[in-house]
């Protein structure tokens, strides 16, 4: 009985000292590798959108259409992001916002029971922050 606890305490005192060793890591990187890899955070940090997927409801020149249809979808679907934008002569009314297009597939694959004329929209002006918040 005392040889297991022997060897038990022996094996944690090799194993914690050699983790506290480990700690101690140091890095050298190629000062070209350092400094490609800041212009490309740099650039990455002033995108204030990216490219990905919405879901199209409806496109109509009637407004009233737009905010009635944009209500009951609000009802029917309160966990998904809908908004409009306006291409002359078009209302378009959107959902979602995905970074992959299998992501937007399956939210389109639930909405084609209620909206049945629903198509998938690329959209380059997706803010970083919308995509964070898709629940599908």
């Amino acid at each position: 009985m005392f040889r297991k606890i022997d060897s038990l305490i022996i094996f944690a005192f090799l194993f914690f000292g050699t983790a506290m060793q480990a700690q101690n890591i140091q890095i050298k990187e190629d000062p070209v590798l350092a400094d490609m890899m800041q212009q490309f955070i740099d650039l990455n940090k002033s995108k204030t959108s990216v490219e990905g997927y919405r879901i199209q409801i409806l496109a109509t020149t009637d407004r009233q259409r737009l905010e009635s249809v944009k209500q009951g979808f609000q009802y029917r679907y309160p966990n998904v992001a809908v908004d409009w934008i306006q291409t002359p002569p078009y209302y378009k009314l959107r959902a979602g916002a995905f970074a992959t297009k299998l992501e937007a597939l399956r939210l389109l694959h639930i909405l084609k029971r209620d909206y049945s004329n629903a198509y998938l929209a690329i959209d380059k002006n997706i803010k970083p922050y919308e995509l964070i918040g898709s629940i599908y």
